[in-house]
């Protein structure tokens, strides 16, 4: 404890990190302030229907990621998950367009021009989502929570809603500049473990209210919460060591080189990008819903129960298929190979060149089996918890997107306050060694 208050006070020192957490505190709070200002024209007391579609299901992933904006009608009810979509779309059209793959190679001068599409992409996808979620208000609120009506009422809440996204997004880059962590991960991890309290709370009242054994199994999910949150930190933080030996060089009078160093693989390389992949095609099963037809209405009861055996073991493999996918699209053991013959270097018994790149390849193939897996078994944790009686909201924090977000963001961001504190000089956040984020500090989701 002594050592906690010590690491506090030298935080409190540090101008230009005290400077940086208070930014990013007031920034959030903006945020969080933000989320419960309702659409202009909506009753803010008539919205318990929408609340009770959002206690579960795809609305409620939506609504957790949004920070409750999304049950609220709130001015930020789509959240940051436009700019996530368009950030994923671009991403994706750097392996498939010469121009992206340019642009990607052309330093910060190309970063800012993928940086301007991923905002004017995000401002499309975003006013193509307005007019669903204004549509989803009228279907599921009575007509006397709508003070105002009509096509005027659609378009300026389309129109506020699409500011609401950017202003969001506005938020997450100044927090990136001017504070601490990933601005982007940071708000959506706040708006995460803004749920976590009342699901907790709900869980507790819960369980109180069972004849017997209901705090005990209240301290055995805490338990096990717990080692799940360990399990996820260590698959966030695990990686293999591949050495590279890097030839000696002379230039003039001195020598240089000859050390061995390490290129860190990751087990787990591509995030939690495959969880959500693989989650947007098991919500097939609801578009399919929508045909009454016998075949679809099958398919709906075998794939779009979020419990169900047959649902998980495909959201399983699904999520294994899409951790090689991805893992191969970030992962370029070919730019790898080039950058270490660059630079003089070689791995020991390895020849330069195409057995390189196959060896780096084969690594990666044989840690990449091992993560996806047990990434794939925290994201059907969830369900699990399901299944022993966890209500669906504290459920959602035994793993999936949502925990693992946590975790990242959280070590992410305490392994920049850890930089800061060693650059001057001062003892680190743990005793038994540095904090190890998911590729470095403020790192993107």
């Amino acid at each position: 404890m002594k050592r906690f208050f010590e690491t506090l006070k030298n935080i409190w020192r540090i101008e230009d990190l005290r400077a940086r957490i208070l930014t990013t505190l007031g920034l959030v709070l903006v945020y969080r302030l933000g989320s419960f200002v309702v659409l202009p024209g909506i009753d803010p007391t008539q919205l318990d229907a929408l609340k009770r579609q959002t206690a579960g299901g795809l609305e409620g992933l939506l609504d957790m990621f949004s920070g409750g904006a999304f049950s609220n009608a709130s001015i930020f009810a789509l959240g940051i998950m436009p700019y996530i979509s368009a950030s994923i779309v671009v991403q994706l059209l750097t392996i498939a367009i010469p121009y992206f793959q340019r642009l990607q190679k052309e330093g910060e001068s190309g970063r800012k021009k993928m940086n301007q599409i991923t905002r004017w992409l995000t401002v499309l996808i975003t006013a193509a989502q307005g007019p669903s979620y204004i549509y989803n208000l009228h279907v599921q609120l009575p007509e006397t929570a709508f003070i105002l009506k009509g096509a005027f009422f659609t378009f300026s809440s389309v129109t506020i809603l699409t500011a609401g996204t950017l202003f969001v997004m506005w938020l997450g880059e100044r927090i990136t500049d001017k504070g601490v962590g990933n601005g982007i991960s940071l708000i959506i991890m706040i708006g995460i473990i803004a749920r976590l309290p009342f699901a907790l709370l709900g869980e507790v009242a819960t369980k109180l209210e069972q004849k017997g054994g209901g705090m005990v199994m209240i301290l055995v999910e805490i338990i096990l919460l717990v080692i799940v949150i360990m399990g996820a930190i260590a698959l966030v933080q695990a990686t293999r060591r591949v050495p590279v030996q890097y030839a000696k060089r002379i230039v003039g009078n001195k020598q240089y080189g000859g050390v061995r160093q390490y290129i860190p693989l990751k087990i787990n390389a591509a995030g939690v990008m495959p969880i959500i992949f693989a989650q947007a095609f098991m919500f097939l099963p609801m578009m399919v819903g929508r045909f009454n037809t016998e075949a679809a209405s099958k398919f709906v009861q075998t794939f779009g129960n979020y419990e169900s055996f047959w649902y998980n073991v495909t959201f399983a493999l699904l999520i294994i298929a899409f951790t090689y996918f991805y893992t191969a699209v970030t992962v370029n053991p070919t730019q790898m190979a080039e950058d270490m013959k660059r630079n003089g270097g070689f791995i020991p018994g390895v020849k330069p060149g195409r057995k390189t790149v196959d060896f780096l390849d084969t690594v990666m193939s044989r840690i990449t089996l091992p993560g996806s897996v047990f990434l794939a078994m925290i994201a059907v944790l969830p369900a699990i918890a399901r299944l022993i009686g966890v209500n669906s909201q504290f459920a959602a924090f035994f793993g999936g997107t949502s925990l693992l977000i946590l975790v990242g963001v959280v070590l992410d961001t305490l392994q920049q306050v850890e930089s800061h504190l060693l650059m001057r000089h001062y003892d680190g956040l743990m005793k038994s060694g540095r904090i190890k984020g998911r590729t470095g500090s403020g790192a993107s989701i």
